[in-house]
């Protein structure tokens, strides 16, 4: 929470938004999102990882930020197609974590508000149109993902609380509430439990 906090007094600074740390993306978000990432690309492949990126229009914004373009040319340097994949995967966490903060889905934005009103500047001063290209792709119809894999987007249990009251406002983009109401359905398994039960049985 330090770093989120440095961060947000920061935030009117073009320069801090046009290079931001990588660092204020809380750790929790990027790991789901990435395990999110390579489940989807461990079933169709990673060669198509580039072409949504570029065709999602991610490049000036790719290549505007020190980190990210440094990922962006190693991957497509190198000769280890295992480095490649795990540069692309960076980028896109890196992208899809920011849109999950600035649109609050599951409430992760109530849970860190002042990264996620960080998150909102930088997409709002680098996107290139008003939508979340990397969450239409991954999250909007989730056509080929398990139930299992979005489901990892949950918040962690331990703040359940800051959820909730999420839950009971009124959410910030008018896709949000649809949001809530899928991942709600995910969080149920097959015999009608809900996913934080069954990891707490089998554990």
């Amino acid at each position: 929470m330090a770093v989120e906090a440095d961060f947000s007094r920061d935030s009117d600074s073009a320069e801090r938004m046009e290079n931001f740390d990588l660092r204020f993306l809380p750790g929790n978000l990027t790991k789901q999102c990435c395990s999110l990432i390579e489940s989807y690309h461990e079933v169709h492949g990673y060669v198509c990882l580039p072409d949504i990126l570029w065709k999602s229009r991610l490049g000036p914004f790719i290549e505007k930020h020190d980190e990210l373009r440094q990922f962006l040319k190693k991957a497509s340097t190198t000769r280890s197609a295992k480095k490649a994949n795990d540069g692309f995967v960076r980028i896109a966490t890196t992208i899809l974590s920011l849109e999950i903060l600035a649109s609050s889905f599951a409430g992760w934005g109530a849970i860190y508000p002042a990264a996620a009103e960080f998150a909102r500047a930088i997409l709002k001063q680098n996107a290139s149109g008003p939508h979340m290209p990397l969450m239409e792709f991954y999250l909007y119809p989730p056509k080929y993902l398990s139930s299992a894999a979005l489901a990892t987007l949950v918040p962690p249990p331990t703040r359940s609380r800051e959820s909730d009251l999420y839950r009971a406002s009124n959410p910030e983009l008018a896709d949000a509430k649809r949001a809530l109401n899928y991942l709600k359905t995910l969080q149920q398994t097959p015999d009608g439990r809900s996913s934080h039960a069954v990891a707490a049985s089998s554990a």
